[in-house]
């Protein structure tokens, strides 16, 4: 798979690279955050036609997420988000769904940075571009989708313009899923308090019931295969649920910092991870899932995020602060991290995550401490100081409680460690 770096100029043009002067391009769009099942259909479908025509897979990936960019604008007088802005939303990395991306074949992805100039380009010229630079032949979307200033490109609008230029074919793919569900409005972070993987809180109510918990939480109808859903039902700890739509383990990526070695000094060693942390953190609890050992950071170009992030001046930047200059497809070599990501990695273990404070221990200054360490089920004795480390997320274990004493707490991480591994036992 190969990847190209884009930023638009002032004025919010793309110098498109161009692929192939004789080969056409099946094109998809949008910020695919989650890589959920709804987005690994389109893609999938890109790919398929691809095949089916001789053409190349290209996926349009936008960074940051326009809705961030969008928000920033509102509450800084229309300004221009900085292109690393924090995005604590993030459900997933780009280096993440580039993986993904390479798993499903795509053959190109542009990595376009999203600005407000380019966001008010019409669908009209945003799409001619495509055609007239990438040799677009086919444009695949999922049924909701909007693109162009204003949002005005749906796909009855893309689907007229199609039709009269006849220059290219859209193919719209069902993303929707199982239908529709109703999440809170305001997404706020809720432990559940028994241990366990929570329920549904809707499950078997009458439609006056569920009238009621609507209003109560102000909740809006959402796709059950949407982003949205997803950072509802990890705020909640239904983190089976999360997966089921991902169609994989929820995860997180980050370097291992030294901690306070408490765990090491009651014989549970942990993985603790410094900041910043890429992906979206469940709420506050033990989890079941895996500690997967990436390497340390020199190595970590393989895994994408040089290609995927760095964008230089010779490549991606601007020769006068103006106009764009030509950026080249480079090939993306995830071999590496593949390998240490598969199922049966010697470098993936079983894991007990914990997540929030420490209520058996406080700070000198009586605070709690707000943590995500993992503690690996292995024999072995692991020195990850440096790494960085992937942890899986496949089930909610319990909420974080404050044990009368370390001995009580020691049996109860032997418990949840055991439960963690039964778990990883009965995943395989």
């Amino acid at each position: 798979m190969n990847i190209t770096n884009l930023v638009p100029d002032d004025n919010g043009l793309v110098n498109w690279p161009t692929l192939s002067v004789n080969r056409k391009s099946v094109v998809t769009v949008g910020s695919f955050d989650g890589m959920h099942q709804g987005h690994r259909a389109v893609i999938g479908r890109t790919v398929e036609l691809a095949k089916r025509n001789n053409a190349f897979s290209v996926v349009i990936l936008f960074n940051p997420r326009p809705s961030i960019v969008h928000q920033y604008a509102k509450t800084h007088q229309g300004q221009q988000a900085p292109a690393d802005i924090a995005d604590p939303e993030q459900l997933m990395s780009i280096d993440q769904r580039l993986r993904v991306m390479d798993e499903l074949g795509v053959d190109h992805v542009l990595l376009v940075q999203y600005t407000l100039a380019f966001a008010a380009k019409s669908f009209r010229f945003f799409l001619g571009q495509l055609v007239g630079k990438l040799g677009m032949r086919t444009l695949v979307l999922g049924q909701d989708a909007h693109m162009g200033a204003g949002r005005t490109g749906d796909v009855k609008a893309i689907e007229n313009l199609a039709l009269a230029t006849g220059v290219f074919e859209l193919d719209i793919v069902d993303d929707r899923g199982p239908g529709y569900t109703r999440i809170p409005k305001d997404i706020s972070y809720t432990m559940p308090q028994e241990p366990g993987e929570p329920n549904d809180p809707t499950a078997g109510m009458t439609k006056a019931q569920l009238r009621a918990w609507s209003k109560r939480h102000q909740a809006q109808q959402a796709r059950v295969w949407s982003s949205s859903n997803v950072r509802y039902l990890l705020s909640q700890g239904r983190i089976k649920d999360a997966d089921a739509i991902l169609g994989a383990p929820h995860a997180i990526e980050g370097t291992v910092v030294h901690g306070e070695q408490r765990g090491r000094g009651i014989g549970f060693p942990t993985a603790n991870l410094g900041a910043p942390i890429d992906g979206y953190l469940p709420v506050d609890g033990v989890y079941a899932g895996w500690l997967v050992d990436l390497g340390e950071p020199e190595h970590d170009e393989a895994d994408g995020s040089a290609a995927a992030e760095e964008t230089s001046q010779a490549d991606t930047g601007t020769t006068n602060g103006t106009a764009p200059v030509a950026s080249m497809p480079r090939p993306l070599d995830l071999a590496p991290v593949r390998s240490r990501l598969a199922p049966h990695s010697p470098w993936r273990w079983p894991a007990a995550i914990s997540i929030g404070t420490k209520p058996t221990f406080e700070t000198e200054n009586g605070e709690p401490e707000r943590v995500v360490e993992a503690y690996a089920v292995t024999d072995d004795w692991l020195d990850l100081y440096g790494h960085r480390v992937r942890i899986e997320f496949t089930g909610f274990l319990r909420p974080q409680i404050k044990f009368d004493s370390v001995d009580a707490l020691k049996a109860e991480l032997a418990t949840n460690a055991k439960q963690a591994e039964e778990a990883a036992r009965n995943a395989r």
